[in-house]
């Protein structure tokens, strides 16, 4: 079974084998060695913050450090798992909506941004932020950037505004699965940064397993940022049908939005 905590055990461990330096985004996005490996491990806590939390702590034992980026709901934002996953060396940044909150109002959702922004700092620091995608929303969060400038606010980076996905490699678990780009409305590395790359683009991956098997076969490119959303991850076996099935139908509904 794939998205189980096993399965992502093993894929960690491919990763290590494969000679990946482990960076969180506020160092990842500053590297430019291209003769070297260095992998982000990005985590979107949409819900279920204690599978987030399983995950830094299984990524501390095998001395990784990733990066978590946290809404403000209740299903995400909690004081003590941040600060528990900030001292076990992961990087915390803010995962902002809220054009979906302000509806669109770009003023509003600005001065809603800085006032959470700043309920984050007082936690732990704060320096880089990624949008959440919010697919069955007609607002888009990066548009608040149109008119205001994050850089601004002391913060130093964007994934969707501030990585070259032609010399990236991007990989998302969006749809439950790798290879989601048909059904993900927004979380694609082509919107903001266009890839043209061609190694890039000849690449598919639908199980954690595919990917597996190409680092094991020691055939991966050695730039890459990969997103995770916990939530989708489990032993459990009825969280995990559970997820199947709910997600089964997210895929149907962002398709038809899609078109």
């Amino acid at each position: 079974m794939d998205f189980t905590v096993k399965s992502y055990k093993k894929l960690l461990v491919a990763l290590k084998d494969f000679g990946f330096g482990f960076l969180p985004y506020n160092v990842f996005h500053l590297q430019n060695d291209q003769d070297k490996k260095f992998i982000c491990l990005r985590h979107d806590v949409d819900a279920r913050k204690e599978n987030s939390l399983e995950f830094a702590k299984i990524q501390h034992q095998m001395g990784i450090a990733g990066t978590y980026y946290f809404r403000t709901i209740p299903q995400s934002y909690d004081e003590k798992v941040i600060l528990e996953m900030a001292n076990l060396g992961h990087e915390i940044g803010y995962h902002y909506e809220t054009m979906d909150t302000a509806r669109g109002h770009v003023d509003n959702a600005y001065d809603e941004f800085v006032k959470n922004l700043e309920m984050f700092r007082k936690i732990v620091p704060i320096t880089t932020i990624c949008m959440h995608g919010s697919p069955l929303s007609k607002f888009d969060n990066r548009d608040i950037w149109k008119k205001y400038d994050y850089k601004k606010l002391g913060l130093i980076a964007e994934p969707y505004f501030d990585v070259d996905f032609n010399k990236t490699f991007y990989l998302t678990d969006t749809g439950r699965r790798w290879d989601g780009a048909k059904v993900s409305v927004r979380d694609k590395a082509m919107d903001a940064n266009a890839c043209s790359n061609p190694d890039f683009l000849s690449r598919s991956y639908h199980s954690t397993f595919d990917i597996i098997s190409d680092l094991e076969k020691k055939d991966f490119p050695g730039n890459v940022m990969m997103t995770f959303h916990p939530q989708r991850w489990t032993d459990d076996k009825l969280l995990w049908y559970k997820e199947f099935f709910a997600q089964n139908l997210k895929n149907q509904i962002k398709r038809i939005l899609i078109k």
